[in-house]
């Protein structure tokens, strides 16, 4: 499921984890080949009602989500305002369409992204966000695709 389409099932999560995720460092976990996890840094960006990251082509997320589609991604948490955590899960695909690509280009606009990195749209199943109150107790949101 598109990232629109879970903003529209659940407009108040979409809204913390667009502040959390949205050209904000975040954690993406991919599947190797031995099957054990691997971990990248990246900047995800949300909008046209996507979750999408543009990669350099040599990247090894980019093996790994071809093998095995699944990641998870997980937001760093800290900075200003309270604290959030964010995990989003799903499946990532390659946008190869030109308009498409250029779209998020002009979302990104970043100087850095080139025409021969790849990008890749997060398709989300379940999202879980962990907000703390003032005394530091979690209160715990999930969400998770319909079937």
């Amino acid at each position: 499921m598109s990232w629109k389409t879970f903003a529209q099932a659940s407009p108040q999560l979409a809204r913390l984890s667009f502040g959390r995720l949205n050209k904000k460092i975040a954690y993406l976990a991919t599947i190797k080949k031995d099957g054990s996890p691997r971990l990248h840094p990246v900047t995800p960006f949300i909008g046209n009602g996507m979750l999408f990251i543009f990669t350099e082509p040599s990247s090894p997320k980019i093996r790994d989500l071809k093998r095995d589609r699944r990641y998870a991604m997980h937001c760093a948490v800290g900075g200003d305002g309270p604290l959030i955590e964010v995990q989003v899960c799903g499946e990532a695909v390659i946008i190869s369409d030109p308009q498409r690509r250029e779209q998020a280009k002009r979302i990104a606009n970043s100087p850095v992204i080139s025409d021969k990195y790849v990008l890749f749209e997060f398709q989300i199943q379940r999202v879980l966000i962990v907000e703390y109150d003032k005394e530091r107790k979690p209160v715990i949101h999930r969400w998770i695709r319909d079937k």
